[in-house]
Parts: structure tokens; C-alpha cells; sequence
């Protein structure tokens, strides 16, 4: 019976993609070279109160990767990269979110081409339109996920989430 009370305590929110920008930024030849992700699907439970029972499950579509350069994004989609035929999905699923003063830590398993890491990163929980608006960024090194080989890019890349997350309709 607790569970089942905790669990309603914690609400329920869905991630769409008006409002919200999932972006990257990763060095090619020296240069700054920033994209962009879309289709964002899944589930987020947050109460600030309840955060031992709070969690994000949610995925973006590989195939949307966004550089400006249909030239590279098509790269990007094949094998070498992104592999968006046989990976067609960025995954992350919380295992432990904690508060830090202001702000939040989440922690859990990110999954790029079936190769799964566990991150940290901070990030902020903000009221905004029957939901919240989310924001973190962290860093990652593409090679522990087996994107894209021996080349001009920078190992380590920068994400920049912010997650535009509406209460789901029951």
C-alpha cells in the first residue's frame, strides 16, 4: 500500500519537443560544430518532494540529428556514426535523482548505439505551463558509445538539454 501512495505523489509528465531543444556541440577540425536533436518521447516522474520515487525514461530519434549540412547529416546516419537503421533510438533512464542547493543531480544509463554508460549531471526543475521545464548539460566521449572512427572530431562533446515536460493526460 505505501508504494502505491508514493507512486500517485509523484507526478506524471510526458517531454515534448515545442519548448524544448536538445542540442550538441563537438570540435571538428578546430571548429565548433553544433547540432540538434528532436522526437523526444517517454516518461518523467518528478515531485521535489519525492525524489527517491522520481525518474526520467525518455528517448530521442536518432535520425533528426541536425548539423545545417545535409551532407553530414546524412554521414551521420550511417554505420560509422549514429547507425539510425539498426539504433534508431537515443535512450536514458534515471537510477537516482538527488538535490544540491538549488538545483538537482540525476544519475543514470545512456544508451547510444546499444553501448550503455552511466553519467551525472546537474540540472534545474523549473514550474512552467502544467509542467516543468527542465535544463543540464553535460559532456560525453562519443568513442564509449562507438560513434564515428578515427577523424578530425573531437572525442568529447557537449550536450545541452532543455526538456519542456507536460503533465500526461489520464
Amino acid at each position: 500500500m505505501l508504494l502505491i501512495t508514493m507512486k500517485r505523489a509523484t507526478a506524471q509528465f510526458k517531454p515534448v519537443d515545442q519548448g524544448s531543444s536538445l542540442q550538441f556541440s563537438i570540435a571538428n577540425f578546430g571548429f565548433d560544430v553544433p547540432g540538434s536533436f528532436t522526437g523526444l518521447k517517454g516518461s518523467i516522474n518528478f515531485n521535489p518532494q519525492e525524489l527517491a520515487t522520481s525518474s526520467f525514461d525518455v528517448t530521442v530519434e536518432a535520425s533528426t540529428v541536425n548539423t545545417n549540412n545535409a551532407m553530414r547529416d546524412a554521414h551521420l546516419k550511417e554505420k560509422d556514426y549514429f547507425d539510425v537503421k539498426n539504433c534508431p533510438e537515443i535512450h536514458f533512464v534515471s537510477t537516482k535523482i538527488v538535490s544540491k542547493g538549488s538545483a538537482y543531480i540525476v544519475t543514470g544509463k545512456l544508451t547510444i548505439k546499444k553501448q550503455t554508460k552511466e553519467i551525472s549531471f546537474p540540472f534545474t526543475a523549473t514550474p512552467a505551463n502544467d509542467g516543468y521545464l527542465f535544463k543540464g548539460a553535460f559532456k560525453i566521449n562519443r568513442k564509449d558509445f562507438d560513434v564515428g572512427g578515427t577523424s578530425t572530431i573531437s572525442n568529447s562533446l557537449e550536450v545541452l538539454l532543455t526538456i519542456m515536460a507536460k503533465k500526461e493526460q489520464q
